[in-house]
């Protein structure tokens, strides 16, 4: 059986992975030199390795983490990520909340009770969402925004700026006012409503190439470099730039689907698929990394920090990167309004949002621990269209394509998630035993 996969980020490398645990040829197409997708190293002249987006983990990532598993049988999973209970502080000190070493959901529960920097009211008001929430097994309406969610259980403004907007921000990548209740309560069900474990906050110990990616790539024949102008699928084949397969599992992004999507003919199921293609909207990402003169140890490896937009204070999340004591990634999700920015004094103005920040932070002064050295280089990457947009209402596409021998992969199919990581693995497992199924009918 010889199969394909177009794109080799977290999707399609699942679905490779799977393809080839049936004993199929796998051939994958991509068109960077470079396997992991949005999630991938980048080599800095300056800074070695360092990854396109800092990408945080949760012990909710069953199937990551089973890949993670499988491909790396000789090696712990704790070699490869740094595991640590949920735990959100500000960079200021002012906000701090961590979840309980007890039973699930009262991690959670006890975690909002005892957080700093709330009122008695805004616990109250959190918690009580949270249990009504539950009771509701999670669900809200399907036109519901996540800023209609939070006005509805009568959370405040300092609740929202501190704890819910951040949470939404970092796992839809869209506004609250336009992001989808349902997805975001979806993250929340499977993370605080869960065994304890599946909140605890999962950080890559190595860059996201070497995390799994590239394992699964040496399992099957990779044609990097090739960007495929034309995949055309009919009932009995596919082909992809004249080159015929018994199957293929698409896994680019949907404008790219739609562009290189070219079947043998038309139907009123390829053409619902192509306008739910062409209906999603973007969101951008950007990621600073900064090399600093010497190695620093913030309050915490992972800071939000307090956006003040008329100074050019951006930076929404701070981390001191794992594999390297003297860098900071700084993450801005649905960045686009902030890239307006001239590049030096963007730069500038979040290395002083961090020093000033983190200068205020209880610990820093009980230690007198010293300022932020001084940055040395910095790369700055943006993903323009980094995820789609997570807004109610949107028509996402199934795993099962209008073709037999055709499959779709990617964390914006209908996976009930936002786009995440996991999304993105559990939407590749699932293509690819969509397909299997579907060419084992075909044969049968």
């Amino acid at each position: 059986m010889k199969l394909a996969v177009v794109g080799a980020g977290w999707a399609g490398l699942t679905a490779a992975v799977a393809l080839k645990s049936t004993g199929a040829a796998v051939t994958v197409f991509e068109a960077a030199p470079l396997a992991g997708g949005r999630a991938r190293r980048v080599d800095d002249l300056h800074m070695g390795a360092i990854d396109n987006g800092q990408h945080l983990l949760l012990g909710a990532y069953t199937e990551t983490l089973a890949l993670l598993k499988h491909l790396h049988p000789e090696r712990p999973v704790d070699e490869l990520l740094h595991r640590s209970p949920l735990h959100l502080e500000s960079a200021d000190g002012d906000f701090c909340l961590t979840a309980a070493d007890v039973m699930a959901p009262l991690h959670t529960l006890w975690g909002l009770l005892t957080a700093r920097g709330l009122s008695w009211q805004d616990r109250w008001q959190a918690i009580r969402m949270v249990v009504l929430l539950k009771r509701k097994r999670w669900q809200a309406p399907a036109m519901l925004s996540v800023a209609q969610l939070l006005e509805q259980h009568h959370q405040s403004a300092r609740l929202c700026r501190r704890l819910w907007i951040p949470l939404c921000l970092a796992s839809l990548n869209t506004s609250t006012d336009q992001a989808c209740a349902q997805l975001f309560l979806n993250v929340l069900r499977d993370s605080l409503d869960a065994p304890r474990a599946r909140s605890d906050m999962l950080i890559p110990r190595v860059d996201l190439t070497a995390l799994w990616p590239q394992a699964a790539a040496d399992t099957v024949t990779m044609r990097y470099r090739h960007i495929v102008r034309e995949v055309c699928p009919n009932a009995a084949t596919v082909s992809i730039d004249g080159e015929v397969f018994d199957g293929c599992v698409l896994a680019t992004p949907p404008y790219a689907c739609a562009r290189i999507l070219k079947p043998s003919e038309s139907s009123g199921t390829s053409d619902t698929l192509l306008a739910q293609l062409g209906a999603f909207e973007y969101r951008s990402i950007a990621t600073l990394t900064l090399q600093l003169d010497a190695p620093w140890n913030p309050p915490q490896p992972i800071l939000l920090l307090d956006e003040d937009p008329t100074r050019g204070h951006l930076g929404q999340w701070v981390f001191t990167r794992t594999q390297a004591d003297d860098q900071l990634t700084v993450v801005i999700s649905d960045a686009s309004d902030y890239l307006k920015h001239e590049r030096v004094s963007f730069v500038d103005n979040i290395a002083s949002q961090i020093r000033e920040q983190v200068q205020r932070h209880p610990n820093s002064r009980r230690s007198s621990q010293p300022p932020m050295p001084a940055i040395r280089s910095h790369r700055l990457i943006v993903e323009k269209r980094a995820t789609f947009a997570a807004v109610p209402g949107l028509q996402r596409p199934a795993n099962q394509s209008p073709w037999p021998r055709l499959s779709l992969a990617g964390d914006w199919t209908d996976t009930g998630y936002p786009a995440v990581l996991e999304g993105a693995v559990r939407s590749g497992k699932r293509a690819a035993s969509t397909l299997i199924e579907a060419l084992q009918r075909g044969t049968g």
